[in-house]
């Protein structure tokens, strides 16, 4: 069973994932909170899997409540809910540990996949979602906050994976692309989140963008 934490200001947003998570047989929604400091202090309390957290609440932020919620020993996966008008914030978010971001207008079946990919341990990021998002967000990346890591440490090959990967590509599609095995595609992503010191597929793509390594506009 997947023990789920919903977390939004807007009551009527938590009774719409309400309804669409309440209905799976693997699924359950061990508490829900308005604000990040209500489920910062939830989560003291239970345990939990995946958070879907909102960015921007009152009293506590979501960006704040995730870099909190994930300093703690055997944290819960986060999974960030944005709009369109705040999608730096999902950046922010990730930067802070979050395991994806969704726009709070995502489609059911996309939202339990999203939820299910976590809990198995991998990253939210969806193709249609990634461009979307970075086709507004790379403009508010700030130029100060650059990566440590410099990508030349990468082989062409993995800069290659790492290129598909921020642009959205699943690992069966890049395998398709590289005319690689998918287990090749894991092993090379595996080795670049080693060398670049990032947690997942999620900061990733956020480091792709950050270190200019894809400058243009993401294309679909």
């Amino acid at each position: 069973m997947i023990r789920v934490v919903l977390v939004d200001d807007q009551e009527l947003v938590r009774a719409g994932f309400r309804m669409v998570l309440g209905a799976q047989p693997d699924i359950e929604i061990v508490a829900e909170a308005a604000d990040g400091a209500a489920a910062v202090t939830a989560l003291r309390e239970i345990s939990a899997d995946v958070v879907l957290m909102d960015v921007r609440m009152p009293r506590m932020d979501g960006v704040e409540a995730t870099r909190l919620i994930l300093a703690k020993p055997d944290a819960p996966k986060v999974l960030i809910l944005t709009t369109f008008d705040l999608d730096e914030y999902a950046f922010a978010a990730i930067r802070a540990g979050a395991s994806g971001f969704l726009l709070k207008d995502v489609p059911p079946d996309d939202l339990l996949s999203a939820i299910r990919s976590v809990h198995a341990g991998d990253a939210v990021v969806a193709p249609s979602t990634t461009r979307r998002l970075l086709d507004l967000v790379v403009a508010y990346l700030p130029n100060e906050a650059r990566p440590t890591r410099d990508p030349r440490v990468l082989t062409a090959r993995e800069r290659e994976v790492l290129l598909h990967v921020a642009r959205g590509l699943s690992n069966v599609e890049i395998a398709g692309q590289l005319h690689l095995a998918e287990a090749t595609v894991k092993t090379h992503l595996g080795r670049i989140l080693a060398k670049l010191e990032l947690r997942d597929r999620a900061q990733a793509v956020v480091y792709a963008y950050e270190s200019g390594l894809i400058t243009s506009r993401p294309k679909g």
